[in-house]
């Protein structure tokens, strides 16, 4: 009894340091989006050169490399025992901290001077994701999320949702070029069994804030294939500490960690949306690679 008493109480002060290091982290990324977003508002509708990735509908700007540049900068600053996992900038570092970072989600809408994109930022340790930051620099909506809480701004979320398929709305950038790509038909008769069943189908064109917008009760339901984990670290931390679920998988089987499955949904508090779920399950099972 006094052994077991004595290792609870270890895995008590260890859970209490982990909590007190995510909140720490939380600030770290919180400071390093506000400090990139003067820069990327300037730049926010005005003439860029846009680059090709993997092709014409995968875009990179400047800005991109140099908001990243710059967030990096400032956690290594704060946080030297880290390892990065960005878009841009690939993977660096060695260290105990691993962070996910995505300067601009949704390139796409910024280059073209739609006001749908963020900056997202996620600490892990250990591959738990304990620290999240989703920027929204034109809305200034800062959703974050730690081992405490998740906030938009500083009002606590809540990911109430539609219990019901009939009464929900997805927002999600399904069916995007490569998931006609990966899945050629299928795609399309998933699209329009979802569009059937849900009250809304919306593309939205940014991963990160799809996630924060279902954290926030704004959207009942989100979804992704082939998806990277520095597109969703930071949205699903935030969702889950507003009560939501999401749920991760690698050609139909379930994955964790959850960032680094390929294929996703996620939902609010309480819903059950059977239709999502088999799309997703029967999709991810017969997903093809891309070149």
């Amino acid at each position: 009894m006094a052994g077991l008493l004595a290792g609870e109480l270890v895995n008590t002060v260890l859970e209490d340091t982990l909590v007190a290091e995510s909140v720490a982290l939380r600030g770290t990324a919180v400071a390093a989006a506000r400090g990139v977003a003067d820069q990327l508002r300037r730049a926010f509708r005005t003439q860029m050169q846009v680059d090709f990735k993997r092709d014409m509908h995968d875009i990179v700007t400047v800005h991109d490399k140099a908001a990243e540049k710059s967030i990096v900068a400032r956690i290594l600053d704060e946080v030297p025992d880290s390892v990065i996992i960005g878009e841009e900038g690939g993977t660096r570092g060695e260290g105990r901290v691993t962070w996910y970072i995505d300067p601009i989600d949704g390139t796409s809408n910024f280059a073209r001077g739609i006001a749908l994109w963020c900056v997202s930022i996620a600490a892990a340790i250990d591959t738990r994701v304990v620290a999240g930051v989703v920027y929204d620099p034109v809305a200034d909506n800062l959703f974050s999320a730690d081992l405490t809480g998740a906030w938009r701004n500083d009002q606590p979320l809540h990911a109430v949702a539609s219990p019901v398929e009939a009464g929900a709305t997805i927002v999600s950038s399904f069916p995007a070029a490569i998931d006609v790509k990966m899945f050629g038909d299928d795609a399309l008769q998933a699209h329009r069994l979802l569009l059937e069943n849900f009250q809304a189908v919306r593309n939205l064109g940014s991963g990160a804030l799809n996630l924060a917008h279902v954290a926030a009760g704004w959207a009942d339901a989100t979804m992704g294939f082939a998806t990277s984990p520095w597109d969703v670290a930071a949205g699903i931390l935030i969702l889950h500490q507003a009560g939501g679920r999401y749920r991760g998988y690698v050609q139909g089987d379930p994955y964790t960690p959850l960032q680094h499955a390929e294929d996703y949904f996620a939902v609010g508090r309480d819903a059950q949306y059977p239709t999502l779920e088999s799309v997703i399950e029967t999709l991810s099972r017969t997903r093809r690679s891309v070149d």
